[in-house]
């Protein structure tokens, strides 16, 4: 992968996660909730090797997945233990290094191609995992946050329904299915939604920018082109 490709695999990535956590709330019990583990580890590994090897932040940011994958091998335990916090935390971590780091790459940083345009879709799915995994962590922190969420359910259990909850949240949608109780998760809900808001006016706007400076510097070099290649008239009283 090159920085040229690596959105085209990280949006696979992605889009297993979601999908993955879906078909495993609706085909599957709580006796296999590894499943969602699975593609939330496939999707971190993906992301991780989706930029240039001999990056430093690469090599730095490896921790966050490869924690997550040593706590997602000894996941029974540590659901027992009662760390599932501390896994959330790491997801988390992970969850938010990836999403500056597509932003570096994807805002404000020269011409638009195919691949950035999927850098951009990626951060707006980046952020919305970010804020199910803030809901998940407020629901199992302050029991009873959410209406319609359980309030006895482990956080395998609850992190599919709040990644549906967070990307109707950040849409605006609103469908009213589930709703904020508590100070701390209304002010995370409003907040996502004028975060999400503000991304795609930025987002436009870096898009139109770049558009409009590409253009500009096009037909600055057409011009330039043109008069060089404009043949230059002789003065009647130079002619022998």
């Amino acid at each position: 992968m090159t920085r040229q490709d690596n959105f085209i695999y990280l949006t696979f990535a992605l889009i297993l996660l979601l999908l993955g956590t879906s078909l495993a709330q609706q085909f599957f019990d709580d006796a296999v909730p590894r499943l969602v583990q699975s593609t939330i580890i496939v999707t971190l590994l993906v992301a991780v090797w989706g930029v240039d090897s001999k990056d430093f932040v690469l090599r730095k940011t490896f921790i966050f997945p490869l924690a997550i994958l040593v706590f997602s091998f000894f996941g029974a335990w540590l659901d027992d233990a009662g760390f599932d916090q501390l896994y959330l935390l790491l997801l988390l971590s992970f969850f938010v290094s990836s999403a500056l780091r597509t932003a570096k790459q994807v805002l404000f940083t020269g011409d638009i191609d195919g691949n950035k345009i999927l850098g951009a879709i990626c951060l707006y799915l980046l952020m919305g995992l970010i804020w199910a995994v803030l809901y998940t962590l407020v629901q199992l922190s302050f029991p009873g946050s959410f209406t319609n969420i359980s309030s006895d359910s482990a956080w395998f259990t609850l992190f599919p329904d709040f990644i549906y909850f967070s990307f109707v949240t950040i849409t605006t949608l609103g469908f009213g299915d589930i709703a904020p109780l508590l100070p701390i998760s209304r002010f995370l809900v409003y907040f996502e939604a004028i975060v999400g808001q503000f991304y795609l006016a930025i987002l436009v706007a870096s898009l139109v920018g770049s558009h409009m400076s590409n253009f500009g510097k096009n037909d600055n070099s057409a011009k330039q082109a043109k008069l060089s290649n404009t043949p230059t008239k002789k003065h009647p009283l130079n002619n022998n």
